[in-house]
């Protein structure tokens, strides 16, 4: 008889044959995308995993089957390899692809399950990335970040000034050197994470990497420690520093002192000082941007005739004229006479409103000619237009709401 071509069918390969189709135990279909099979087996492994189905060896021979899926089609080469020649193609005893029993490419299954899960169940890699301890230099760490409050007048941000600030901070102990240890001793190895910061436990299926609980992730120990920090291998201090200030900060921006911060942790590099800028109150100007905003009391008589006046600006007086029949609350723009941005461009511009005023505390001969004076203005209405306006408003108003 003709030897066939076709495969022998051993033992394995009737395995093989009776496994279920990876699409299915997944419940997807051919053409998913590679974020379906990940929502598919995040599904599949939180209904049947076995933290959540003790003693169920159906939940868990189903977690199996779901993680394999996982594994061969989260895979594109395997995956394709799948579509084309079914199990066989991915099954090493066939002298198919990668797979063979345990995780996909030789890694453990935590590996997979922590990629996949670790939002889920608490995840299991430890800080040190995967399968990587912290190491035994990983005691070191940088110092935090300070922020400082520092209110200043309108007129230091815009011309710019050089402070002195006292922080409280946690500076490097100046007895051990930031070391934690006595001085004339050192840190020694932690001997239950053998310096590694992390130490790994298996429950079950999984095995887990947690940090030391001894040396806190430190990979160290102090036998003796610094009698001034107490180990901590810093101290608390009020340091002065003297901050140059731009010319030209506005209220809410942050001037950055690079390694004034906090001192690090066995020897780690200090954190950044934040200084935090907060503009006060101004009795004439308001600053938005690069423009300045004031409002301008002018005479009854000046609005009227026009005339100059001695505006304040902050690079001193200048003039400003005021044209006859001026209104209130008309607004004047004296160009460049704002404030130049510290991000650079030109200098803003300062908004002048006037504010007619009316006069107060009259004399009765006052109050008589200025009772003479409105006597003039009697039927001519060219005087007041804008009064006259309103009127014929509200009259039209009042003969509309009657209707």
């Amino acid at each position: 008889m003709r030897r066939s071509h076709f495969p022998r069918l051993t033992k394995a390969n009737n395995q093989t044959m009776s496994k279920r189709d990876y699409y299915e135990t997944l419940g997807i279909e051919k053409n998913a995308s590679d974020a379906d099979i990940k929502k598919a087996y995040r599904r599949a492994a939180q209904k049947h995993h076995p933290d959540r189905n003790p003693d169920d060896a159906a939940a868990e021979e189903k977690f199996k089957e779901a993680k394999e899926a996982y594994e061969i089609l989260s895979d594109q080469q395997k995956r394709a390899a799948y579509d084309q020649f079914g199990h066989a193609g991915v099954d090493q005893s066939m002298g198919g692809g990668g797979f063979h029993g345990g995780a996909a490419g030789g890694g453990s299954f935590a590996d997979i399950f922590g990629d996949v899960f670790g939002d889920i169940f608490g995840g299991a890699r430890g800080p040190g990335g995967p399968g990587g301890g912290a190491g035994a230099g990983s005691r070191a760490r940088r110092g935090s970040d300070l922020r400082y409050n520092l209110s200043l007048t309108l007129e230091e941000a815009v011309h710019g000034t050089t402070v002195k600030v006292r922080v409280p901070t946690m500076v490097k102990c100046k007895e051990c050197s930031g070391s934690g240890a006595k001085k004339g001793s050192e840190p020694v190895t932690c001997q239950t994470c053998g310096g590694q910061g992390q130490v790994r436990m298996q429950q079950g299926f999984f095995s887990l990497q947690q940090t030391c609980p001894h040396c806190q992730g430190t990979g160290k120990m102090i036998k003796d420690p610094c009698g001034t920090c107490h180990g901590s291998g810093r101290t608390q201090e009020q340091k002065t520093l003297s901050v140059k200030v731009p010319a030209g900060v506005d209220n809410g921006d942050r001037i950055r002192l690079a390694g004034e911060g906090e001192a690090g942790e066995a020897g780690g590099p200090a954190g950044d000082l934040y200084v935090q800028i907060n503009l006060k109150e101004h009795p004439l100007f308001i600053r938005e941007d690069s423009n300045l905003y004031c409002e301008m009391p002018v005479s009854f008589v000046t609005a009227s005739l026009g005339g100059e006046l001695d505006v304040p600006t902050l690079d001193g007086r200048v003039k400003l004229k005021i044209p006859s029949e001026t209104q209130s609350g008309r607004m004047f723009r004296m160009r460049g006479k704002g404030v130049k941005s510290v991000r650079g461009g030109a200098a803003g511009d300062l908004m002048c409103r006037v504010i007619v005023e009316t006069p107060v505390n009259l004399t009765n001969e006052q109050k008589e000619l200025l009772g003479q004076f409105d006597a003039t203005f009697a039927g001519n209405g060219k005087h007041h237009p804008k009064a006259d306006s309103w009127l014929d408003s509200v009259k039209k108003f009042i003969h509309d709401m009657k209707l």
